[in-house]
């Protein structure tokens, strides 16, 4: 065998090789992935002869990035420094990661003392040690970042209040747990409403709406 031959051999062997190693790599997990919440209301449970529905209902849903603590405690901070890691240079907090967190609701909803349309809206936190302030918002968001484009946010950065839709106050309580994974949820929902809920740390915050 000639040195040429050997040498092309021993080339597509390593290639060979590589390629082998490469498939049985999986692909890489994001550092943060992304999670959805949805709440059906509004609906009623009807009878029948065979079996119950639950009828009429229309869709809320909540799509956000859930970042990890991964050991870090006190992911909040206290005094002078509370937010400040969350907020990660931003005006506020994007109430995840990544891209900003997203609810779209197809029913009519009430926060305060604002009605709420039915659409697709931004959602951010204004954290304040003992005193969260939710926010919807009429940003548009970018889902890949686009420093060039200034009509949407990538996450919070760039983040104005001038396209506020409703600010309302949260209620804060301590979980009996430290909750890892960044989670939004709905809770105590009734046929009249319910809440919104994010969960980190030991931090529960909650903001109710009812149905127009």
């Amino acid at each position: 065998m000639t040195r040429v031959r050997t040498f092309a051999l021993l080339a597509a062997v390593a290639l060979a090789a590589t390629v082998s190693l490469s498939a049985q790599q999986p692909p890489a997990r994001p550092a943060s992935g992304v999670g959805t919440a949805s709440a059906e209301v509004g609906g009623t449970w009807v009878k029948t002869d065979k079996t119950t529905t639950y009828q009429g209902g229309k869709w809320m849903d909540i799509t956000y990035g859930r970042p990890h603590l991964r050991g870090r405690s006190s992911i909040f901070g206290s005094g002078a420094d509370y937010g400040k890691a969350i907020l990660a240079g931003a005006p506020i907090w994007r109430a995840g990661a990544n891209v900003a967190t997203r609810l779209k609701t197809d029913v009519a909803i009430m926060i305060g003392n604002t009605h709420i349309q039915p659409g697709e809206y931004t959602v951010y936190i204004d954290a304040k040690e003992n005193n969260w302030t939710f926010v919807l918002s009429s940003w548009a968001i970018q889902t890949t970042f686009d420093p060039k484009n200034k009509a949407a946010l990538w996450g919070a950065y760039g983040y104005t209040a001038d396209k506020d839709v409703v600010r309302a106050p949260m209620t804060l309580s301590t979980l009996p747990s430290s909750v890892d994974q960044l989670t939004w949820s709905f809770v105590d929902i009734t046929d009249k409403g319910g809440k919104l809920a994010i969960m980190w740390d030991t931090t529960m915050a909650v903001v109710p709406f009812t149905l127009m």
